[in-house]
């Protein structure tokens, strides 16, 4: 039993951590810096923007995860990326742009994601409410089993986040392979020999939110392990 338990904590952690540390692995591999690429990630966002007519959507630097925000509208990218001249900055800013794209046409799939993330919020503002009052639910009502009860509750509340990031894949997978990698490919803005770590930076930031969201697992395992469950 305590093998099985070892392998199945090994198995726990690697589903975790593993998509994170791979998406991060593949973007320090195509994030070194190019002085034969024409402009950085910044500025090939801003180009791509201006060309699909979206000049009402600006380009950010930020420190919390390329991403584009569908309420300031806004293509925001971490600082490697915003001011590097490399294959992850460029491919990377076509992603997000590609976004920008998304909801500039109100493509159905995108907007039902905007809807299902806002409500995900209120989701887990619920969750952590719930899990705080779970010491005061065992007292009170001295009963363990309720307790229990409301801790089960929770995490299927948490999990609701990582069933959503699932759901909404097919939106990042539409951003990066039928609209950012025909850009780079259609328009070659970069050679031939850079479209194969391209479309592997493509496809880590297609998982980017499903990496994230599966780490929120990590915070389930810790109350769990507060309240001795």
């Amino acid at each position: 039993m305590p093998i099985l338990a070892s392998i199945g904590v090994v198995l726990l952690l690697a589903l975790i951590f593993g998509p994170g540390w791979w998406i991060k692995r593949v973007l320090a591999k195509h994030g070194a810096e190019r002085s034969d690429l024409p402009g950085t990630g910044a500025e090939f966002a801003r180009h791509l923007l201006d060309d699909a007519k979206l000049e009402n959507v600006t380009v950010e630097v930020t420190d919390r995860g390329d991403h584009y925000d569908p309420d300031a509208r806004a293509v925001r990218l971490l600082p490697q990326h915003h001011d590097g001249r490399s294959v992850a900055a460029v491919a990377v800013a076509a992603h997000e742009v590609s976004h920008a794209i998304q909801h500039a046409r109100e493509e159905p799939s995108f907007m039902r994601r905007i809807d299902l993330v806002a409500q995900l919020v209120w989701v887990e503002r619920i969750a952590m409410a719930v899990l705080l009052i779970l010491p005061a639910t065992a007292f009170w009502l001295k009963s363990p089993a309720m307790a229990v009860l409301n801790f089960a509750a929770v995490i299927a509340l948490l999990g609701i986040g990582v069933v959503v990031h699932a759901l909404t894949l097919p939106v990042e997978y539409d951003a990066s392979f039928k609209k950012a990698l025909p850009i780079l490919e259609g328009r070659r803005y970069l050679s031939e020999r850079d479209m194969p770590a391209a479309r592997s930076v493509l496809r880590a930031a297609a998982y980017t939110y499903v990496a994230a969201a599966l780490a929120t697992l990590l915070n389930i395992a810790r109350w769990a392990r507060i309240f001795r469950f």
